[in-house]
């Protein structure tokens, strides 16, 4: 497994960084790479631009049929693809509502919150 590595812009990448990343992600793997892993360590600032490159970034790895993940990813922008649900680039599990027809059990000297 060839395993590449791309570097997010800091602070705060934006949409417009998007393209050009997305470019620079297809030529990784057009040169053999199998999985690219994309450095956050610099976006110490990020918004909903951050979430837009990171989105389009997945795709585009899709696209490629490639292995695409986030390192150094800090805490703010943890928080952010968590609520977003991109958690997953992160290679952290996503917590997930139980299924439907699920119920908890309640016992008898359960008291009503």
């Amino acid at each position: 497994m060839k395993i590449r590595r791309l570097v997010l812009p800091g602070p705060s990448p934006t949409g417009r960084d998007a393209a050009r990343l997305c470019e620079r992600l297809a030529r990784l793997y057009a040169d053999g790479a199998t999985a690219v892993e994309c450095d956050a360590g610099a976006v110490t600032a990020p918004g909903l631009g951050a979430v837009e490159v990171l989105a389009r970034l997945r795709l585009a790895a899709r696209a490629h049929g490639g292995a695409f993940a986030v390192t150094g990813a800090g805490p703010a922008l943890r928080a952010l693809l968590d609520l977003v649900g991109l958690v997953e680039l992160l290679g952290e599990p996503e917590e997930r509502e139980p299924p439907r027809g699920v119920q908890e059990g309640i016992e008898p000297d359960d008291l009503a919150v």
